[in-house]
């Protein structure tokens, strides 16, 4: 079955379309780096991605490849985010992208259509595990579409809109069942 990514710049809304679409009865996979993020923190760890980048994205790429891997093949699924991100972020933040991220995402491919949640100023706030300003964020939203671009995924930009809209219109997309 499908490997669907719900991705974008932070504060966009993917969170919580994730949430409406778990609550809906879909597999979802929670973003990775809030957690790995948390439990950095907590150890007083340096290996966090506002003081080491490179550290942090093999972290969520280690991760990543399990969560890819564990997903029950037979459901549908959506993630919040993709293995594509990490190279946006390593992108955006001035550093190389290693071989082994650019190997992983081409070896663990996602279905073909991506979907992207645009900056929205009216709901970004900043929190614990999001430091970016909202112009960072729109900036790594750009990075972002142009990584998966750039992999031939397409990438179908998500409506500023409520919740059960963004839903309606993602199964819409996707030919699915109806959101009831």
């Amino acid at each position: 079955m499908d490997k669907i990514i719900i991705s974008g710049g932070p504060g966009s809304g993917k969170s919580t379309l994730l949430l409406a679409l778990e609550s809906a009865g879909f597999q979802c996979v929670p973003e990775v780096s809030r957690e790995l993020i948390r439990q950095e923190v907590a150890k007083d760890s340096k290996c966090v991605p506002w003081k080491d980048l490179a550290c942090f994205a093999k972290l969520c790429l280690h991760q990543m490849i399990i969560d890819f891997e564990n997903v029950l093949e037979r459901e549908l699924t959506f993630f919040d985010r993709g293995i594509p991100d990490i190279i946006a972020y390593l992108r955006f933040g001035g550093l190389p992208v290693d071989d082994i991220f650019v190997a992983a995402a081409k070896h663990y491919r996602y279905a073909a259509n991506v979907f992207i949640a645009p900056p929205w100023e009216a709901i970004y706030i900043n929190d614990e595990e999001r430091w970016q300003t909202f112009s960072e964020a729109g900036a790594l939203y750009s990075e972002i579409k142009n990584v998966y671009t750039e992999l031939g995924y397409l990438v179908t930009e998500l409506p500023l809109a409520p919740v059960r809209e963004r839903v309606e219109f993602t199964l819409a997309k996707l030919e699915r069942i109806e959101y009831n």
